[in-house]
Order: C-alpha cells, then sequence, then structure tokens
C-alpha cells in the first residue's frame, strides 16, 4: 500500500467512531470505549481487558467497569453498525449467513459457559456459544463482510437458574432459546434496520427444521440451507393422509436414489469456489418437494413446494443435501452458489478472533460479553471497510491484483491492515480522558 493510503486510515477511523457519538452520554465514556477499540485492533498479544488497559495507562479496572458497568447504549450502537452497513454497503446480491461460534472458556463464571459441543475444539467442553448473523455483499472479487448481530445462547440450565443468571447480569428476558429462534429474531431487527438479504444460507442444524423454513417464509425471506440426508419430505403429494409408510414423508437419499423427479434427470456438473478450501468440482440434481407440515400432522405435506438439491463432490466421496424456498422459476445452479457461500462467516470468525480479539473476552458478566463482541465487530467493520476500499483502488496491472489474494480478503490482507492499524498503538497512550 502506498503511504498515501496509509494515511487515510487514521482520519476514517475518527470519523467512523464518531458516528456513534450519540450513544455515549458523557464523553468520557466515549474516550474509553475509543481506546478499547483501538486495543482490539493494536498489534498486542492478548486483546483482553488487561492488556488493553496497561497499553492505554487505564487502570484495569476502570475498563472493566467501563464494559459492564458504565451507562452507555450498546442496542442503539448496534442499530448505528446495521444502518452504517445498509447505507454504505447495500446490494442487490447481499447474503445472510447464521451461523454459530463457540468459545473454550475455564470455570463457571462466564455468563452462559457450560459444558456443550464446542466447535473450536471439536469436542464435548467447557465453553460459551454465540449465535451471529453475517452480512455480505458476496462480491467474487472484492468482497465485504460485516458480523451485524452476536446473541448469547443461553443453555437451559442456566435459564432454570435465575440467582446465577442475576449474578452473571443477565436480564430476566434472556432465556433459553433454540438457535434457530434467535436467528429469526436476528433477521426481523437488521431487516427493521434497513438491511436486505436476496438470500440467507445456513448448515443443517438450522435448515433440519420445517418450522425455521416456514419462519423464513412469514417474512418473505429467501433462504438456502443444507439439511440431513434423513430430512424427510415428499416428491410427490400423499394420496391420502395415513402414518402408513406409502404415504408417509420419504428421507432425502432414498428420494435422490429412488424417485422418478430424479433418477430420471441428468447430473449437472457445476464448479465451486470456496476460499477456505480452493474450488471444487460438483454434480448435481434438483427437483421441487413438499416438506412436512408438523403444526397439523406429521403425515401433513404443506401447500407450497421448495427446491431439494443434491450434491456429490467429484474430487470426494462428500455429498451434501440442500432446500431452498426460492421460487420455482429459480436456477439450481445459482442456488448451489448462493449455497456454498457460507465460507464468509468462517473466514470472518478466524480474522476477527486473530485481528480483534473477537474470542478473547474475559468477562463475569451479560453485559460485558454483549459490548465486547459489539466492540469487536465495530473494530471489524473499519478493517473490512478499509481492506475494500484500499484493494479497490489497486490498478489493474498492481501486483497481485490478478492472483487468488486480489480476489479474496485472506489472513495475509488483514495481516496487513493490522500491520497498519499498529501504528495506532500510541494513541492508546495519548487518546486524552476527560
Amino acid at each position: 500500500m502506498t503511504s498515501e493510503q496509509i494515511a487515510t486510515l487514521q482520519p476514517a477511523l475518527v470519523m467512523l467512531l464518531e458516528k456513534f457519538r450519540h450513544c455515549f452520554k458523557r464523553e468520557k465514556t466515549l474516550v474509553y470505549w475509543k481506546k478499547y477499540i483501538l486495543g482490539l485492533m493494536a498489534d498486542l498479544k492478548r486483546k483482553s481487558i488487561e492488556p488493553i488497559a496497561l497499553a492505554a495507562e487505564v487502570p484495569v479496572r476502570t475498563l472493566q467497569e467501563f464494559l459492564a458497568d458504565f451507562r452507555w447504549d450498546h442496542r442503539r450502537a448496534e442499530d448505528t453498525l446495521h444502518r452504517l452497513v445498509a447505507d454504505k454497503h447495500g446490494c442487490d446480491n447481499a447474503i445472510g449467513v447464521i451461523d454459530a461460534s463457540s468459545h473454550p472458556k475455564q470455570g463457571p463464571k462466564t455468563p452462559g459457559v457450560q459444558r456443550q459441543w464446542c466447535g473450536q475444539t471439536g469436542k464435548i467442553d467447557n465453553c460459551v456459544v454465540g449465535q451471529h448473523l453475517l452480512y455480505t455483499d458476496n462480491n467474487p472479487t472484492n468482497p465485504f463482510s460485516c458480523v451485524l448481530a452476536s446473541d448469547l445462547f443461553l443453555p437451559s440450565s442456566w435459564d432454570a437458574d435465575r440467582d446465577r443468571c442475576r449474578q452473571a447480569g443477565i436480564p430476566d428476558d434472556v432465556v433459553h432459546r433454540t438457535k434457530w429462534k434467535i436467528a429469526i429474531d436476528q433477521i426481523r431487527r437488521v431487516m427493521c434496520n434497513g438491511i436486505r438479504f436476496s438470500y440467507v444460507v445456513f448448515d443443517e442444524d438450522y435448515g433440519q427444521i420445517p418450522e425455521f423454513w416456514f419462519s423464513l417464509d412469514r417474512m418473505g425471506q429467501r433462504g438456502i440451507g443444507e439439511v440431513r440426508k434423513n430430512f424427510q419430505c415428499w416428491a410427490t403429494p400423499p394420496q391420502c393422509r395415513s402414518l402408513r409408510a406409502e404415504h408417509a414423508p420419504k428421507r432425502a437419499d432414498n428420494l435422490v436414489q429412488r424417485s422418478p423427479v430424479f433418477t430420471k434427470q441428468p447430473w449437472q456438473k457445476i464448479k465451486i469456489k470456496d476460499t477456505t478450501r480452493g474450488a471444487s468440482r460438483w454434480k448435481f440434481k434438483a427437483a421441487r418437494v413438499q416438506l412436512t407440515n408438523a403444526s397439523v400432522g406429521k403425515s401433513v405435506p404443506t401447500d407450497r413446494r421448495y427446491w431439494l438439491i443434491v450434491a456429490r463432490c467429484l474430487n470426494s466421496s462428500e455429498i451434501k443435501y440442500f432446500v431452498s424456498n426460492a421460487e420455482a422459476k429459480a436456477s439450481p445452479k445459482k442456488l448451489l452458489r448462493v449455497g456454498f457461500a457460507r465460507w464468509h462467516v468462517e473466514k470472518w470468525f478466524e480474522r476477527a478472533k486473530q485481528e480483534a480479539g473477537f474470542g478473547a473476552f474475559e468477562v463475569r458478566t451479560y453485559t460485558g460479553l454483549i459490548r465486547h463482541w459489539l466492540s469487536s465487530r465495530i473494530a471489524m467493520y473499519f478493517l473490512g471497510s478499509e481492506t475494500q476500499r484500499l484493494r479497490g483502488e489497486k490498478s489493474a496491472d498492481h501486483s497481485g491484483t490478478g492472483s487468488r489474494r486480489g480476489q479474496y480478503a485472506g489472513r495475509q490482507d488483514m495481516a496487513d491492515m493490522a500491520a497498519i492499524v499498529g501504528c495506532f498503538t500510541e494513541k492508546l497512550r495519548v487518546l486524552p480522558v476527560a
């Protein structure tokens, strides 16, 4: 990057943070927040409260109280982030990606911590789980991504012990909800702030649940997500309502192997670009099916039809099943490309944990956790916006522009940004505290 480009980062950061001034009643609180944001982006080995406070020459206890107790409207700040994304990065091809992240934690005090499945360690572990909604413009050459919402998944064991919840500062209206219900509420909220998605995508933990699809239908939101091979549906409607096997819904894998709507059509080929694993080649078949209308009865199909797509990887033996509520005229090939766009959230989590301390929270209150996640997401919004802008300014003959690094924001791109923002570390010490 040129010196002129580097010089533009500091005023851009100042301008961004000033857009959140209305969320803070006291200037002193705003200054602490600016220092915390800078600390999350600075070149520190650990990006938890203590290292940031020491670098900023702020008492550790003061920064802890800033996150947990100081009065500032983090809910309003999140709404402001939504509107920034809608105004500056809104586009017709935007995709929402729903996913959960787990953070291993020791001890019993962190809000929501318990032994549960931890994707980061790949086993049942003591961890905290967050439910997140990512926005991406899905630009094929210069993508922008931002997590719009992060909510704590509160285990049922915590919900049953409200005294423990109050000790951790968890409000009484924060109760145990399934991840898919949290995700639906997140989509509703961001839409109220002007965000629009062409599709939302997700894995089988969400796609497997018919009521999740019906909730998307009620919002008029298109989606495509993975389902398990035992997902039940009908390729042709049953002749009558009955629990007999011949009238019952069939597993997705059985339909693909035996139903004429699949067996009589040829396989089609498609190439998928995935920055987490590289390009891969797949073959697929697609047909319209009816889901199980569980609210009426297990043997009752839905009135509307959905897409069921099976994809086989030509490079391995992997098989994936997708469902979509897109219209009948939608292109299955386009739906598949959208469905595979989940890599955006995987890449975002990887960068956010490395470059903005997303998983480095050491807090014992619910408010502190939510504010840490929000601050990290705003730091990532700045890094993502500036990375996209600076990469977009490269000339066509710039070295590396035509390479994969010029196409996707990988770890090396973000490492460059982190090094540049590292020059702001000294600002942590000189920002005045009124």
